[in-house]
């Protein structure tokens, strides 16, 4: 179900977004299935218990929710996009999948998250992010929210775009120029602050060959840290 408050936000990156994806909605799912690589293996290790709350920020069409929602009955879960046009491709997937009663959408801007957009008492279990932070301006703001909005004891979940250095350079520079024309920037420094973090044991990393991608998961207070330690480098 889509949220009450259906006010768009006033942001020129929520307009670019509906202009992006107004015609490319029909077709994302299909068509990013073969790049955007690692989200199953991030459902995978998400181990959602029932009565807990997950939210998903850059939602997109639904599909991981989806996903989510079928792999671990009883888990709450919702999901904000700057996009009004994805969120209609959004409403149409979670009504076909007969998930109305489990998903609730909002849409809005990442980095204004808070379980209090939602109506909510208390905080989320799990915030997720899934080739998101690629495409949001602040996405230090975003992650901020994230870690601000779940509670001590739950976690922060990324999966993205790598450095790519490990490619083979016109592959890589060549999939940076495409990338480019969605307006999606990999976080280069992002990864080189997670990589500072191994070892934590409230962070996981796996990097994908070719540092093409890579699936996090850390600690509200280890996010923090990490944001804090990526302003002083």
């Amino acid at each position: 179900m889509i949220a009450g408050g259906n006010e768009k936000p006033a942001s020129t990156h929520a307009a670019l977004m509906d202009r992006v994806y107004r015609n490319q909605r029909h077709i994302y799912d299909l068509s990013r299935k073969y790049y955007l690589l690692g989200r199953d293996r991030l459902i995978r290790e998400l181990r959602a218990q029932p009565h807990e709350r997950a939210i998903e920020i850059g939602c997109g069409t639904a599909r991981n929710l989806i996903a989510i929602a079928k792999t671990y009955p009883g888990v709450a879960l919702y999901g904000i996009d700057a996009s009004s046009e994805m969120l209609r491709t959004a409403g149409e997937s979670v009504g076909r999948a007969g998930l109305q009663s489990r998903i609730v959408l909002k849409q809005g801007l990442a980095e204004m998250l808070s379980p209090q957009l939602f109506a909510l008492k208390g905080n989320f279990d799990h915030a997720i992010f899934s080739y998101s932070l690629s495409m949001i301006p602040d996405w230090r703001g975003a992650l901020a929210a994230a870690a601000a909005s779940v509670r001590q004891g739950g976690s922060i979940h990324v999966v993205d775009f790598g450095d790519l250095k490990k490619l083979w350079g016109p592959a890589s520079r060549g999939l940076r120029a495409w990338l480019r024309l969605f307006h999606v920037a990999p976080r280069d420094e992002l990864l080189t602050a997670l990589e500072g973090a191994k070892g934590r044991p409230d962070c996981s990393l796996h990097i994908l060959p070719g540092r093409y991608a890579f699936v996090f998961r850390a600690s509200p207070s280890a996010i923090g840290e990490i944001l804090d330690a990526g302003t002083k480098t």
